[in-house]
């Protein structure tokens, strides 16, 4: 796991800074994740605690975070605990991955009172507990350990707070030479990694690599798993530790040798290729995690979405080639009538039984004979009749067939538009794309009963980036958003972007006058949000809005339009997460 006991203390040295900080609002924008609004003596801050089980962390944060309709009953309970409260300090328990929060607040009654907000960051079993810091007690917690999960303790309001068991490991911050030595001729047999990361609190298989790196480079040594000896691992390894026992962090990210991206609170010299330094571990955990955490999230959420769209997607195409059966059958419903012309005209050759008979094609200039598949068990005028029939059949479904190439053509294009809008969604995204497929009736309504049902004329999510001349774009990232965005939001005299022939994001330029930065992000943006997120040269029409027009019957999201110019862009995703944006709730 990336994030380890010299990150965590990484972290709670940033953290020092918020000592007598005021906490202000408090958010639950997901089931694992806290977010405080934080005013200090340094500005406003935001500080994310998160409890996921795959990306759990604590960091200062810029990004903007959707909130559910109602906060959950942990996000109540820690405002009324919590805000307005002030950080007396924060503590990081040894080198583990846990840190304490001490707050102090007024109560209703006027009374001081402090909490202990504890923080674990231990992958699957991460939480955030909130204590009466008097008597120990849980107030409650973000994931909830009943007896039937746990037998070692029970994470619920009321119990006594006991803490993970411990690993009886020893302090890398306070080994010796001989103790270390001890260790690491005892355990001969043992591979070099996991001698020091069985040994060590808060040493995470990363930093046992990095040390062995730096052994053997020091001595020379090209294989640092089995050809470095005791002196130099220790030398290496005291000489990163006092890196971490004085402070001297210096955040980095890079690929390591089988090219998968990692970082680190301490210099990495086993990074392959370039290195990324970073001021702080926030920032750095910031460019590491991006938006790993809430895509994991997503992917959750919407599985059983993408497998129901997926198929619906199959079944169109299966449909095609039916229909594309169907209609090379029905071209040929004139060779149908001339049968059934022949057959009729020569009802005196026909006899009940026949299963074939060849006659003078007189249709034919050159008066060729043709040979007619007969039906053994109908009589000679029934199988004329059946030629008729079939002729009648397919010349009246010809123009039917048509329209269902069409609407099928429409309704992979739509499944597709759906899949890459799915790829690039929030939670609340998702809600309202749920929302679109309930509205045309593909899937059931999963709202509540008794819940508030949506206004057709509600505004959905919106959301706004600023470009680098301090214009507002808009980016629609379901279809819900690109209706109000185009044919709700805009004036006739906006530009409006789209891939061109790719699904994809309307993008909204909400000015009548720009320069070419802002045209080139706005282009930026409708290529990376479009299906063509990983492609170069990808081509972006750019229109007036008076010129995008929705037709009638067609479906959410489908526009058409003229007087267009096409862009060629290479998305550019630093460029993209450079510009400022925020996401307003409807």
């Amino acid at each position: 796991m990336a994030l380890d006991g010299i990150v965590t203390r990484a972290i709670a040295a940033e953290l020092s800074s918020l000592q007598g900080a005021r906490i202000g609002k408090v958010h639950q924008p997901s089931d694992s994740d806290i977010v405080f609004q934080i005013r200090s003596r340094e500005g406003n801050k935001k500080l994310l605690l998160s409890a996921s089980l795959t990306y759990p962390r604590i960091q200062f944060t810029e990004q903007s975070y959707m909130n559910p309709p109602e906060a959950p009953m942990f996000c109540m309970l820690l405002r009324k605990h919590c805000e307005g409260g002030v950080i007396e300090k924060i503590e990081q328990v040894g080198m583990e991955r846990i840190l304490h929060f001490w707050i102090r607040q007024r109560d209703e009654v006027g009374d001081v009172s402090l909490k202990k907000l504890i923080v674990e960051l231990m992958g699957r079993h991460s939480n955030i507990i909130l204590l009466d810091a008097a008597t120990g007690a849980i107030l409650d917690g973000i994931h909830h350990v009943t007896p039937a999960i746990s037998s070692y303790r029970v994470v619920m309001p009321g119990f006594q707070y006991q803490e993970p068991p411990q690993q009886h490991k020893l302090d890398p911050l306070e080994a010796s030479e001989a103790q270390f030595m001890q260790h690491w001729n005892e355990n001969i047999t043992t591979p070099p990694i996991n001698r020091i990361v069985e040994a060590y609190t808060g040493v995470s298989p990363l930093i046992a690599q990095e040390v062995l790196h730096r052994a053997a480079s020091g001595s020379g040594v090209e294989n640092e798993e089995s050809g470095t000896d005791a002196a130099s691992v220790w030398k290496a390894f005291d000489g990163l530790m006092g890196e971490v026992r004085e402070g001297r962090f210096a955040p980095c990210t890079g690929l390591n040798a089988r090219g998968k991206l990692i970082f680190s609170a301490v210099p990495l010299t086993l990074i392959e290729g370039e290195r990324r330094e970073f001021d702080s571990i926030s920032v750095c955990m910031e460019h590491y995690y991006g938006d790993k955490a809430d895509r994991d999230t997503v992917k959750q959420k919407v599985g059983d979405l993408i497998k129901f769209l997926q198929n619906e997607r199959g079944k169109n195409v299966k449909k095609l080639d039916h229909l594309a059966e169907d209609l090379e059958e029905a071209q040929d419903a004139e060779q149908y009538r001339i049968y059934g012309e022949l057959l009729f005209a020569s009802l005196h050759e026909l006899q009940r039984g026949m299963k074939e008979i060849e006659l003078v094609n007189f249709y034919d200039e050159e008066q060729r004979p043709v040979k007619i598949s007969l039906d053994p068990l109908l009589n000679p005028s029934d199988n004329a009749q059946r030629y008729f029939k079939k002729y009648n059949k397919y010349k009246n479904s010809l123009a039917v067939i048509d329209e269902q190439i069409k609407k099928t053509h429409e309704e992979i294009a739509y499944m597709d538009n759906l899949l890459q809008q799915l790829n690039d969604a929030s939670l609340r995204d998702v809600d309202e794309i749920r929302a679109e497929l309930a509205e045309q009736g593909y899937v059931r309504n999963r709202a509540a009963r008794g819940s508030k049902k949506k206004k057709k004329n509600d505004k959905p999510t919106l959301h706004l980036y600023t470009s680098s001349e301090g214009i507002d774009i808009y980016v629609g990232k379901n279809n819900l958003q690109n209706e109000f965005i185009t044919n709700r939001l805009a004036h006739s005299s906006d530009t409006w972007l789209h891939t061109k022939d790719i699904p994809g994001s309307h993008v909204l330029i909400r000015s009548a006058e720009y320069g070419e930065a802002t045209l080139n992000e706005a282009a930026q943006l409708a290529a990376y949000f479009s299906q063509a997120k990983h492609s170069s040269s990808v081509p972006v029409d750019t229109t007036q809005v008076r010129h995008v027009r929705k037709p009638n019957g067609s479906k959410p999201g489908f526009v058409i339009y003229d007087h267009q110019k096409t862009l060629f862009v290479t998305p550019d995703e630093d460029l993209i997460k450079s510009l400022p944006s925020t996401v307003k709730n409807s």
